[in-house]
């Protein structure tokens, strides 16, 4: 093992890994809509911490205003958004890809987002949208198996070879809707049909009514860094009506962001970490 590296919870950290901020951290991310509210050991669970790790870290989190607390259970607090509004506008998202995707929006409707890799899943970086029925959100910062989004194909048909595989033998496929494809065989296939066609199509993948048409952003290198995304409701579009219809436009805006870029180096090298 490197002397720069050192082994917490059975994987390489650098040696001056900060433990106690990324305990901090987690206990962040345990919160979501189906946790919106937790006691002591709830928190402890979903965080991977013991309970008086997670106790620290919560009164500190407490102090600095990120958690409140009512009677034993634990929330997030508004103060929460200024880190991902550090982000929104040191990232210059307002100014880069929100413009794009509200131009998709005008000329279709519907939705349209922009997402990266984060680990196994994509995470949402922008997204504007018109829609109003109850299906899975979209909206920034969201984060959805890879596999199962149109996005997600893109983002990993940009991968090498070996890095693919490496993501097929690590992951684990669930069914998120009975027309999810689990297949490991079949992904693969997919996927590398994304690399020949140069986009993706996806049918009640991540939920049902979501049919997504999705091209890679990529780099003045060529390296695919980003995708773009419109969605609309299935039953209402097709496809090959997406691919007919909106395709060009998705590439074209694809292209314009990836141009701009050029312009903040900041979001470049952001999502092509």
């Amino acid at each position: 093992m490197s002397e720069a590296l050192k082994i917490i919870d059975g994987e390489e950290r650098p040696a001056e890994f900060v433990e106690a901020l990324a305990k901090g951290l987690s206990i962040m991310e345990a919160f979501d809509a189906a946790h919106s509210e937790m006691t002591l050991s709830e928190v402890a669970r979903r965080a991977g911490l013991s309970p008086a790790a997670a106790r620290r870290s919560l009164i500190t989190l407490q102090s600095l205003g990120y958690v409140g607390q009512k009677d034993k259970r634990f929330h997030l607090r508004p103060k929460v958004m200024t880190l991902s509004s550090a982000f929104y506008f040191s990232a210059h998202i307002d100014e880069v890809l929100q413009p794009n995707l509200r131009g998709l929006v005008e000329q279709f409707g519907d939705a349209s987002s922009v997402g990266t890799l984060d680990g196994d899943h994509v995470i949402y970086v922008a997204h504007v949208s018109v829609q109003r029925a109850r299906r899975a959100a979209a909206v920034i910062g969201a984060r959805y198996p890879a596999f199962a989004t149109s996005l997600g194909r893109v983002l990993l048909a940009g991968l090498s070879d070996e890095a693919l595989e490496d993501y097929l033998a690590k992951v684990k496929p669930v069914a998120l809707t009975s027309k999810t494809v689990t297949d490991r065989d079949i992904l693969r296939q997919k996927i590398r049909d994304v690399r020949a066609n140069g986009y993706s199509t996806t049918v009640d993948q991540l939920d049902y009514g979501i049919t997504a048409l999705a091209v890679p952003v990529r780099d003045f290198e060529g390296r695919t860094i980003a995708a773009l995304n419109t969605s609309g409701y299935t039953g209402m579009v097709t496809p090959q009506q997406m691919i007919e219809e909106r395709l060009p436009a998705l590439r074209e805006a694809a292209s314009h962001i990836a141009f701009a870029m050029g312009r903040y180096p900041v979001l470049q090298s952001i999502l092509g970490t």
